[in-house]
């Protein structure tokens, strides 16, 4: 019988044993699982001030999107923060790939140029749901809470386009060609320009003789929507409205093979090399400059502030369907051939020797 108890005991000190030792590598795994108490507070803050942004574009294939590149890359750097590019070339369900990736890879905050402003609300989802903000950069992303906007007054764009082409043609027939349908931006420059356009047009003075929308901004859809604009006209055409200077430049291509180039005025945006150069020639009339720089200093600025948890005072609001934004907007500046040295080529944007094709002396 007491053979029988020593066995007993033996066995449960064992046991006892076992379920000590158990404990113990359970709690050490524990320890190494659960950093968040065991960190350094100095350790924190040194993380902390490791920002990187995310920045997703629309295309790379149009020159003012390769100067937004350049610079915001280099402003964020000079805030001591990192930045991962990444470009979709027109391709929504791309554009949502890339941002699934840069969230993968820890990314503190988004800072996107919607390649199409509704789908890119699942992109905002997808990023608050992995506690990361949004700042919708240049156009807005439609119907989604987006943390911030920064972009120049899309409205002050349209409206400018039209009173320059309505002040040199006040009376006759208007093409009006817009960017694209799926761009926030395209209906916004729309609705400016319409706010310019529709008192003239219910006095009867001009006509809107064709409008249409250019499919992903693409110099060729431009082309198509001209060319049906002119055959439908029989050529009879005395303005056109073109949202940017992309689109103006297969605009002008058409025009020119019509033998109507510099016989009708064409709006434009960016201040693009080549429309700088049309507008010297006289073939295009104007543009709408944006300062890209200052654009991306603030959008850079803000990213980094937005990324780090600080506050940012801000009165703005845009209504994007959902909720009302915070955002800042800047002020764009209408040129031609009158004051692009003041603008242009005072800015830095373009040199002289570029915009009126300077020859160096030998």
């Amino acid at each position: 019988m007491k053979r029988v108890l020593y066995i007993a005991s033996g066995w449960l000190v064992i046991v006892l044993l076992l379920h000590i030792v158990s404990s113990c590598e359970r709690y050490e795994y524990s320890a190494i699982k659960s950093p968040s108490n065991k960190i350094p507070a100095e350790v924190k803050e040194t993380e902390g001030d490791d920002i990187k942004i995310g920045f997703l574009m629309g295309t790379l294939l149009e020159e003012r999107w390769q100067k937004d590149r350049d610079l915001f890359k280099e402003a964020v750097e000079e805030l001591g923060a990192d930045v991962e590019i990444m470009s979709a070339d027109g391709d929504d369900a791309l554009q949502i790939w890339q941002a699934e990736t840069l969230i993968s890879q820890g990314v503190d905050l988004l800072v996107i140029i919607p390649q199409n402003a509704e789908s890119a609300a699942a992109i905002v989802e997808k990023a608050h749901s992995a506690g990361v903000k949004v700042l919708s950069y240049d156009r807005l992303v439609t119907n989604a809470e987006v943390d911030m906007y920064v972009s120049y007054d899309n409205e002050k764009v349209g409206e400018l386009q039209a009173k320059a082409i309505t002040q040199l043609v006040p009376k006759g027939k208007y093409v009006y060609i817009g960017g694209a349908e799926i761009d926030n931006n395209a209906h916004l420059i729309k609705k400016g320009a319409y706010s310019v356009l529709q008192p003239l047009i219910d006095k009867e003075d001009i006509t809107i003789v064709f409008d249409q929308w250019t499919k992903d901004w693409l110099p060729s859809n431009a082309k198509k929507n001209i060319n049906l604009a002119l055959d439908a006209n029989d050529n009879q055409i005395d303005a056109i409205i073109a949202p940017n200077d992309t689109t103006a430049g297969a605009i002008l291509e058409v025009l020119k093979d019509r033998g109507l180039i510099g016989r009708i005025p064409v709006s434009g945006q960016d201040a693009d090399l080549a429309a700088i150069q049309s507008i010297v020639s006289g073939e295009q009339a104007m543009t709408v400059y944006k300062p890209i720089q200052e654009l991306t200093k603030t959008a850079a600025e803000l990213a980094v502030k937005l990324a780090k948890g600080e506050e940012i005072k801000n009165e703005l609001k845009i209504n994007n369907g959902r909720i009302e934004v915070p955002s800042v907007l800047l002020p764009p500046i209408s040129v031609n051939k009158d004051n692009l040295d003041e603008t242009i080529i005072a800015d830095g944007f373009h040199t002289k020797h570029e915009v009126y094709q300077l020859k160096d002396k030998q």
